[in-house]
């Protein structure tokens, strides 16, 4: 490594390396630039739909948790435009994510060591760190962060559908413009199916199937003692744990992260209610709601899709017809193509994924002083937190304390209200998920 090489260099400008970059900001002895293929920040721009809201704290911002009297924090995005007592006296009980996602833009417009309209076409192990290719530039660097978050998940059944027919959620904002009067399946039961089913009943031309693995449509669980999941002593003990009960523990906590929120659900409820008394009528717009419905395949049929479906409650086989369908079906991790050349010196766990140490650093057989950071591919390895905003200013300020080898940011926490570890350090590695899968 040359005398000029960077502390860090992160790849992909998404909110978590942007909370990294925020709070770098703050310590110059750690020289960072971060590089973007995209000419401009954009948050989830194919899911802003009007009126979406968050669903976590405005103090679970980019920086707040570890470092409030950061420049870059919510409040002071408020105060800078003028907005403080306004925004408190609307009274969200969730923050509209149209704000917050200009929040995030403003942070990424203010920071000088972001660079946009940079792609990274490789990234290599030298001897004492990395080389990056950025276009026609070579950048060192001792440590690496990939924030280049997920790509959507498809299910097998899926995969042959023509593009002009179906879509995922990822890309509704401008695909539901398109979408002609007719009927419309939505597939899956977490807040971004409900969002979509949301808008479509904006147009009173589209029937809509809304089906769901799920046994229901239900709430995100965001009681005080599931909250406890979301706190930095959580992470910790999970961290600790053998991989099998890591695996289980997430699969039983999927609507402590992934169920829709409570204002949400009330809303599509009363407008289907509202919906029966304005329009008693057999001819009026159907709205199916079908949960506990597996879809085991799906197949073209001239200018329609029939999917064929396993009904969980009764266990009867189902078939309907629909025009287009919507799959707001999650985002799986891949490590990006830039890294190829060190897939092969990356430990995965059983499930495929990379295998995290508890500072987010890969665990590889390259220096231990030379770290990949990887944001958001830790669900399996810190928690169902890890690919939330939750606790994205804490893990930054673990990154940075790691990078310099020291404490810069206060990340001990005191003893956790609920005592999730016994102590033990003989716990064997269990395997099973049979409990989990229920």
């Amino acid at each position: 490594m040359t005398a000029d090489a960077l502390d860090l260099a992160g790849i992909g400008i998404g909110p978590f390396n942007l909370s990294l970059a925020a709070q770098l900001d703050s310590t110059p002895a750690v020289s960072a630039r971060f590089f973007d293929r995209r000419m401009e920040f954009a948050w989830h721009p194919g899911m802003m739909l009007f009126g979406v809201e968050m669903q976590t704290s405005i103090l679970k911002d980019l920086v707040t948790a570890s470092n409030p009297t950061s420049p870059w924090s919510f409040i002071s995005y408020l105060v800078a435009h003028r907005r403080f007592y306004q925004f408190l006296n609307a009274e969200y009980e969730a923050v509209p994510r149209r704000e917050f996602a200009d929040y995030l833009g403003w942070v990424a417009r203010g920071l000088p060591s972001l660079t946009f309209g940079a792609a990274v076409e490789e990234a290599r192990a030298m001897d004492r760190g990395f080389s990056l290719r950025v276009g026609e530039e070579t950048v060192p660097a001792r440590n690496l962060s990939i924030g280049v978050g997920k790509v959507p998940c498809l299910p097998g059944w899926a995969e042959a559908l023509p593009e002009t027919m179906a879509f995922h959620s990822s890309d509704a904002v401008r695909r539901l413009r398109d979408l002609r009067s007719g009927r419309v399946a939505v597939i899956g039961g977490g807040q971004s199916g409900a969002e979509i089913v949301d808008a479509l009943l904006d147009r009173s031309d589209m029937a809509v199937e809304w089906v769901s693995r799920r046994p229901n449509f239900e709430p995100l669980d965001a009681t005080p003692f599931t909250n406890e999941i979301f706190t930095p002593a959580y992470v910790r003990d999970f961290h600790r744990l053998p991989e099998g009960l890591r695996i289980a523990h997430t699969r039983r906590q999927l609507l402590a992260s992934d169920g829709i929120s409570a204002t949400t659900l009330r809303k599509l409820y009363r407008r289907l209610y509202e919906e029966k008394l304005s329009s008693p009528s057999p001819n009026s717009r159907e709205v199916s709601l079908r949960p506990h419905r597996n879809v085991i395949a799906a197949e073209r049929n001239g200018s329609s899709i029939r999917l064929t479906m396993q009904n969980g409650f009764d266990g009867a086989v189902e078939q309907v017809a629909v025009d287009a369908v919507i799959l707001a079906t999650g985002y799986r991790f891949v490590l990006p193509s830039f890294a190829d050349s060190l897939k092969p010196r990356i430990a995965v766990n059983s499930l495929g994924e990379p295998v995290l140490a508890e500072d987010f650093s890969l665990v590889w057989d390259g220096p231990a002083d030379n770290r990949i950071f990887v944001l958001n591919a830790g669900r399996h390895s810190h928690g169902i937190a890890e690919p939330q905003l939750s606790l994205a200013a804490w893990r930054s300020a673990v990154i940075a304390n790691a990078l310099l080898g020291r404490e810069q940011f206060n990340v001990g926490q005191p003893q956790p209200i609920v005592r999730w570890a016994s102590g033990r350090a003989d716990l064997p590695n269990a395997s099973y998920l049979g409990e989990a899968a229920e």
